[in-house]
């Protein structure tokens, strides 16, 4: 929402004073396996959700650039006005991240706002290992980050990088100068408040500065690369293990998705027809609610309705706690266990 704000201001800086009456119809661009918070974001923007076109993705959750440019093309051609695209590195589900510096060659072209959802995998930066993944994110300009998802820092811990300099005061500022006098005998860009939504508020970047100080950024990276080696440990596991099923061969991220078959539903490949999968999908659903209700694991699961894919087991490794081996053995124990009750 803060990249949306800051991208309209950009482009219509009359919009904080006018409104969005007689102004020109603005569209932005998200792929159709973001996150759903930019549906909520052009609603509560008064953009509309007829104004955010998604933007097919490859067969691994992945913006298809061509795709992206088709879209930004349609749209012009209807006389409305692109204005903000949003990529994501690691999409909620397959944990996706989409090809940052194409899509930036394309946004540089239509003069477009490029934003990052890093939320989920910007955590990646803190690894030389899987750093690589984020290849292009400086092109953008803006990016949100949540150290409280893969990172395990204590709920919520959000943190908004923009390029732009001085353009959060001026699109956010309503200048309440009982609170932000222009005279302190302090810096005042340090005063926040008028940047932002919110006024008063809880230290949230504390939470980060202390993991900082605590382990420092070399144990920080540790932490990262054991949650990535143990997420393709159960990657591998999943694939080897007799009855499980990867929705997609390899991820990019430590989001695994699969599937479990139990015994008396393991039949040929080729008996494998549409309502041999709806048992799976709800089979997938039963495991699940009997694992909560032994309270032994928690685990999600979702479908892709735009891959026309149904219910599937999401795993996801975060850096806290921190995961094993033997954790990760549990968890597709209990599963396979609880499949063959069902």
């Amino acid at each position: 929402m803060y990249g949306m704000v800051a991208a309209r201001y950009r482009v219509l800086p009359n919009v904080k004073r006018t409104g969005l009456s007689n102004q020109p119809v603005l569209v932005a661009f998200t792929s159709e396996d973001a996150h759903y918070s930019f549906k909520k974001t052009v609603h509560w923007l008064g953009i509309g959700m007829d104004n955010l076109v998604l933007v097919e993705t490859d067969s691994r959750g992945r913006m298809i650039p061509e795709k992206l440019e088709e879209a930004i093309e349609s749209v012009l051609k209807s006389g409305r006005q692109p204005f903000f695209v949003n990529t994501t590195a690691g999409t909620t589900v397959l944990g996706a991240f989409d090809p940052f510096q194409e899509i930036a060659n394309i946004c540089n072209k239509y003069k477009l706002w490029m934003h990052v959802d890093s939320c989920l995998g910007g955590t990646a930066i803190l690894s030389t290992k899987h750093s690589h993944l984020l290849d292009g994110v400086q092109r953008a300009d803006s990016i949100a980050w949540n150290p409280h998802k893969t990172l395990g820092a204590p709920l919520q811990c959000s943190i908004f990088l923009l390029k732009h300099k001085g353009l959060l005061h001026q699109c956010n500022s309503a200048n309440a100068d009982y609170l932000f006098q222009q005279d302190k005998f302090y810096d005042i860009s340090y005063d926040t408040g008028d940047k932002s939504v919110q006024c008063g508020r809880k230290v949230d970047a504390f939470k980060v500065w202390l993991m900082f100080k605590a382990r420092g950024t070399a144990g920080l990276a540790e932490l990262v690369d054991n949650a990535f080696e143990c997420a393709n440990y159960f990657e591998e596991e999943v694939r080897t293990r007799s009855g499980f099923r990867l929705v997609m061969e390899k991820s990019q991220y430590t989001n695994i998705s699969f599937w479990y078959i139990p015994s008396k539903l393991r039949v040929d490949e080729s008996l494998e027809d549409t309502a041999w999968w709806a048992q799976i999908y709800k089979i997938t659903a039963l495991i699940k609610e009997k694992m909560v209700k032994r309270g032994s694991v928690l685990i999600g699961y979702v479908p892709i309705p735009n891959k026309n894919i149904g219910n599937f087991f999401r795993m996801v490794v975060t850096c806290h706690p921190r995961p094993t081996y033997e954790s990760m053995r549990y968890v597709l124990d209990e599963i396979a266990c609880v499949g063959e009750m069902i």
